[in-house]
């Protein structure tokens, strides 16, 4: 049986205009209600992102015996109960499609003094979990998985110890486990990362009161401190942006003003590509929230050119590569992307899903193990399989602004997990997005 479409493209015929809100910071999102759980006092959480994942990482928490309240849309005040004060969860703990609520998790439960198990939905079932477990256990945690899948049964009552950790791989999430079981652990944890990821637990982990030390690809901390609560203000998630910051870009005419965007330098390799293409993207109103950098991007429309594109920005750029390709398939030239096999392990294949897509649409792609080289060139109408990864969503819904017909977009339910509501906010700034 085939899918059916959920979604339709049709071009507006205009540039894009207008100023553009998106949802709060997943990421951080996710590690405010963490560290807040974990720490004393009370915490207060603004620009909450209120999607599918997030929540399970909230809904988690309060069945591991923290209060969380919930006094308007986007907000939270976390009790927080201490390192030691998580209590037994009466069954399974579910993180929905959120591989961060898992991996974190896995870091936090390594040190508790009782067993659980983390569950996940189909897609997350299918997720590498060895690249947390294997330092988790070498730090003398236990932690069972399915041939190094999902679910996670984790065994408590272990004294975890401090490792110096070299990382394979290149990820934010890894690290951070790492990191938030050397909370539990005797002596000094260091984690050091093929290339610099994000630091987003890092400086969350400061702003409470712990001391440790990061700098790009190393981190580090002694275990026996306290986390205290603080008040967090979430910045607007770069990831959600990044679609109307290409789908401006692509739209000759087009102007779109992005408020309150979080500027982490570990998080930004898509604009400092888009601009080696020749995008005109414009930081504004430069300021610091909650520890983290924040602008406001004015973007108009440009002429891409294709580029190779800098490895040394990949790990900044990895939940970006989505719409790049569709900036890269817009652009004049070709276009070639090496070094980004983390793109493989996603909530789909990234790399085979895109190219898949892009092809349907007219698109000359070649697939590399690590990447891939794109041929721009103009594209047609088609239908796309978004393989219920909301990143690939939403690209092609920004692709949808250059198509001269209606492009269907299936499988797109997952949206929800980062950023609901997002047909309402692509059709207030110029795209046309309609439900089928």
């Amino acid at each position: 049986m085939t899918p059916r479409v959920d979604w339709v493209t049709t071009p507006a015929g205009a540039p894009l205009r207008g100023e553009v809100v998106v949802p709060g910071d997943k990421s951080i999102s996710h590690r405010a209600i963490m560290l807040s759980a974990l720490a004393e006092g009370t915490s207060r959480i603004t620009g909450f992102l209120e999607g599918a994942d997030t929540r399970a990482t909230a809904r988690i928490f309060s069945q591991l015996g923290v209060h969380i309240e919930a006094p308007s849309a986007g907000e939270r005040s976390v009790h927080g109960v201490g390192l030691h004060g998580l209590r037994r969860p009466a069954g399974a703990l579910d993180c929905g499609n959120s591989g961060t609520a898992m991996r974190l998790l896995a870091g936090v439960l390594a040190g508790q003094a009782f067993d659980c198990v983390l569950t996940g939905d189909a897609s997350l079932s299918q997720r590498p979990m060895r690249r947390v477990t294997d330092p988790l256990a070498m730090m003398g945690g236990s932690l069972d998985t399915a041939g190094g899948l999902p679910p996670l049964r984790i065994r408590g009552g272990r004294r975890l110890h401090g490792v110096h950790y070299a990382s394979p791989v290149a990820s934010a999430q890894v690290k951070s486990a790492v990191l938030l079981a050397g909370l539990y652990a005797q002596g000094e944890t260091l984690v050091t990362e093929p290339h610099p990821t994000r630091d987003y637990t890092e400086r969350m982990l400061a702003a409470c009161g712990w001391p440790v030390a990061f700098e790009a690809g190393r981190a580090r901390l002694t275990g026996g401190h306290v986390l205290h609560a603080i008040d967090i203000d979430v910045p607007a998630d770069f990831s959600s942006a990044a679609f109307f910051i290409v789908a401006a870009s692509i739209v000759a005419g087009s102007e779109v003003r992005l408020r309150n965007v979080g500027m982490n330098p570990r998080r930004t390799g898509l604009l400092h590509a888009l601009r080696l293409m020749g995008a005109d993207a414009v930081e504004e109103n430069l300021r610091e929230a909650g520890g983290e950098p924040v602008a406001d991007l004015v973007v108009h429309g440009a002429r891409l050119r294709g580029i190779e594109v800098p490895v040394e920005h990949v790990a900044d750029m990895i939940d970006e590569f989505p719409a790049l390709f569709v900036a890269a398939a817009c652009a004049e030239g070709t276009t070639t992307v090496r070094g980004a096999a983390e793109l493989r392990v996603k909530e789909s294949d990234r790399i085979a899903v895109m190219a898949t897509g892009l092809r349907a649409l007219g698109i000359d792609i070649e697939e590399t193990p690590d990447g891939a080289v794109i041929q721009g060139g103009p594209m047609h109408a088609g239908v796309v399989d978004a393989h219920g990864d909301h990143r690939i969503a939403m690209a092609f819904a920004a692709a949808g602004a250059v198509v001269p017909d209606a492009i269907g977009i299936r499988d797109c339910a997952n949206v929800a997990t980062s950023f609901p509501g997002f047909a309402s906010v692509a059709n207030a700034c110029g795209l046309a997005l309609h439900e089928a």
